[in-house]
């Protein structure tokens, strides 16, 4: 029997991270070849994850430009794989979440007439414009799915409700356990001095992330206010923030946080320190979706900056708070965090609910069986 032919596609940071330990996985993988094509949406954060994991792609598209839009994005990705796709003809196409790239991707393999497996499937907020472009994306890429890659079983539900086969889901917990599992490191050296200086021991730090396009203006603003108030309130805080690299954002943050001691404003961060400085935190901030995963598999509460998550069965579990944008709630849900021992312990304890590092495995395990070179279907990952 011939190879299986799989092609991945993927463009920005967090693809990259979730994406990788597949990547590794399908390469050793002897009856799989493997072909990585990347369109570098994003371009400095992509390469830092390709170094990473050491992953060599045989197409990019290097498509990024400054000031680039959704609609630039778009029309460079779709015509860019036509080429490549035309040249490889894989037997399957392999996506991401919800990127431009992974829709695109989706799009342009549809085009192709060539099967798409979407991995990290079933996602949703139930609001088409929050997170934006993201909802939409991720709906319209499982609309040309033929595989189904759900990380949870509350995803597979959404799927289903949506007219989706069983036969063509499979539940496989998140891929991004798999990358996280393989980075953190207890005596990890960061090359950064000012993050080897604090004293994780006598200093309670909170890792703050806030990029996302709906919190931009106002909205950003009430975050690094009430940033500021907790930092002044609780004195053994020390608050880091790897700040993106948008220009607004990093006005607007030095604007508001630049002069606060025990606020450190830092570059963004390779995968490999951030995901060792999320393990060394007391709490985090975020209105990032990928690290509502990766927080409670470290055993990490995190407040979502956020007034809806796709993610809900981390706030089941409860290791995750949404608290929205407005000042006066995330002063509080921090300040109960940081006062109620019993609050936080009940948080850090929460069993997380997204994976235990094998989704990768099942994932190849499910492309085999679809395609005939298994018989059995994977086992169904269960929290």
């Amino acid at each position: 029997m011939k190879k299986l032919k799989v092609m991945t596609i993927f463009g920005t940071r967090p693809e990259a991270i979730k994406m990788a330990p597949l990547v590794k996985k399908l390469q050793e993988t002897e009856d799989i070849e493997s072909i990585l094509c990347v369109t570098a949406q994003h371009r400095e954060m992509l390469d830092m994850v390709l170094d990473l994991f050491e992953l060599k792609p045989q197409h990019d598209l290097n498509i990024m430009q400054h000031g680039q839009t959704i609609s630039d994005i778009t029309t460079k990705v779709l015509k860019g794989l036509e080429t490549v796709l035309q040249k490889e003809k894989p037997d399957i196409v392999l996506v991401h979440g919800d990127t431009t790239t992974t829709f695109i991707g989706a799009l342009a393999a549809f085009y192709q007439q060539i099967p798409v497996g979407h991995v990290e499937a079933g996602l949703r907020s139930g609001n088409i414009y929050s997170p934006y472009p993201e909802e939409m994306n991720r709906k319209l890429t499982g609309n040309l799915a033929t595989l189904h890659f759900a990380p949870t079983e509350g995803n597979y539900h959404n799927l289903i409700r949506e007219g989706i086969e069983d036969k063509v889901i499979f539940i496989t917990g998140n891929t991004v356990i798999d990358a996280l599992l393989q980075v953190v490191k207890e005596d990890y050296f960061f090359e950064n001095p000012l993050l080897n200086k604090i004293d994780y021991n006598s200093k309670r730090v909170i890792v703050m992330t806030c990029h996302r396009r709906e919190n931009w203006g106002e909205p950003m603003e009430n975050i690094f206010k009430a940033v500021v108030e907790i930092k002044r309130k609780h004195k053994d805080v020390e608050i880091v923030f790897p700040v993106h690299l948008n220009p607004n954002i990093q006005k607007l943050s030095r604007d508001i946080m630049g002069e606060e001691e025990g606020i450190h404003l830092i570059e963004p961060l390779d995968y490999e320190p951030f995901a060792n400085l999320l393990n060394k935190a007391h709490l985090i901030l975020t209105d990032s979706g990928g690290i509502q995963e990766e927080a409670p598999a470290l055993g990490k509460p995190i407040v979502v900056l956020r007034t809806e998550t796709e993610r809900p069965e981390a706030v089941e579990a409860g290791t995750v708070k949404v608290v929205g944008v407005e000042k006066s709630k995330i002063i509080h849900e921090v300040d109960k965090l940081l006062e109620d021992q019993a609050y936080y312990l009940q948080m850090k304890n929460a069993l997380n609910p997204y994976g235990d590092g094998r989704a990768c495995e099942r994932i190849i395990h499910a492309l085999k069986f679809y395609f005939g070179f298994n018989e059995e279907k994977p086992k169904v990952f269960k929290a």
